[in-house]
């Protein structure tokens, strides 16, 4: 029997050591002041936050981008992937009014590609731009026997902190506050397994994949912007289980919610997907956002400045209903 190495056995430590030496300046561009020392070390090194904080509160999240991951195999295209995993920590997180600090990613795979590990990553720091967090470090694990080769899987994980004076905890929403729908670009990173059954594997790999890999908006900048501005009572992150599954989780006891389903225009993509797969109306919103990516509860007085900042950053919006006495529910009119 021939010698074995790790090598023979799939996994290339050197090829992993030059990619990320290659790649360093570019990881590094996304940072914040706080950080300290480089990529690379045993952990990364951040400085403590809460400067003019009275009591600062710190938030974490993590989270993965799903099944959307093999569309972007069946399409071969990887440079936007890494956004829909920034965002969808980010966005958890500021649901509390964190503002995300720093961010971590986790790459497993069969073994690596060069090209689509360096896509994967270029999306990565292009969302932690977009956040203003620091991609503080990570993990790049090669399994081969437990991926196929070519196979890859991402996790992100955030850390963001609140002073708890400002924390948004929904506990002063009340009846007859205004939701605020900030539109979403698409899918986002939910309900893929639906969502690629309705199509056939050469339509996910042509145009229709290349639409439903549209990346998820980051909300965190006109939302911190937002929250500078006005009261925000509450904020949902529209992900999985929809908007009945995910407005609620900002209620205080006592509050349900009714939505106007036609204060808004659903995206056509919606619609194909509803189209081709003769699924229910009430399977749609429970399973997909339906345009909407994330909701604001406000007062009534703070809706048109709202809107108009959330304008001026691009982020459109819609008044899509309001808070009701209830136990959670959300009915849709």
């Amino acid at each position: 029997m021939p010698k074995l190495t790790y090598k023979k056995s799939g996994v290339d430590i050197d090829l992993a050591d030059r990619l990320i030496e290659n790649l360093t300046p570019m990881l590094q561009s996304a940072t914040r002041r706080e950080v300290l020392g480089g990529i690379g070390g045993f952990g990364g090194l951040f400085r403590a936050p809460g400067r003019g904080m009275k009591d600062p509160i710190l938030v974490s999240g993590t989270d993965g981008v799903g099944t959307k991951l093999m569309v972007a195999q069946a399409v071969g295209k990887h440079d936007t992937i890494g956004i829909d995993l920034v965002a969808m920590s980010v966005n958890d997180v500021l649901c509390s009014g964190a503002e995300p600090l720093f961010f971590l990613d986790y790459f497993a795979t069969g073994g690596i590609s060069p090209a689509v590990y360096r896509d994967v990553l270029k999306g990565v720091v292009a969302g932690c731009r977009q956040a203003n967090c620091a991609l503080l470090g990570g993990e790049t694990a090669e399994m081969p026997g437990l991926y196929k080769k070519g196979d890859y899987d991402l996790a992100g994980f955030c850390v963001a902190v609140v002073d708890r004076p400002k924390m948004i905890t929904g506990r002063r929403i009340r009846p007859g506050d205004v939701l605020l729908g900030l539109h979403s670009s698409g899918l986002h990173s939910n309900g893929f397994s639906l969502a690629r059954a309705a199509f056939t594997k050469k339509e996910l790999a042509g145009p229709w994949g290349r639409k439903l890999l549209t990346p998820t908006i980051i909300y965190v900048k006109p939302v911190l912007k937002l929250m500078a501005a006005v009261e925000v009572l509450g904020l949902a992150h529209i992900t999985g289980s929809g908007i009945e599954g995910n407005l609620p989780r900002c209620f205080p006891k006592g509050i349900a919610a009714r939505i106007d389903k036609s204060s808004w225009t659903i995206p056509p993509i919606f619609r194909e997907i509803q189209r081709r797969g003769r699924i229910d109306e009430a399977e749609m919103f429970r399973t997909f956002n339906m345009g909407i990516g994330m909701i604001a509860v406000l007062r009534p007085e703070s809706v048109p400045q709202a809107r108009r900042l959330l304008a001026s950053m691009k982020i459109r919006t819609a008044v899509i209903g309001q808070t009701v006495r209830g136990k959670g529910e959300v009915v849709f009119m």
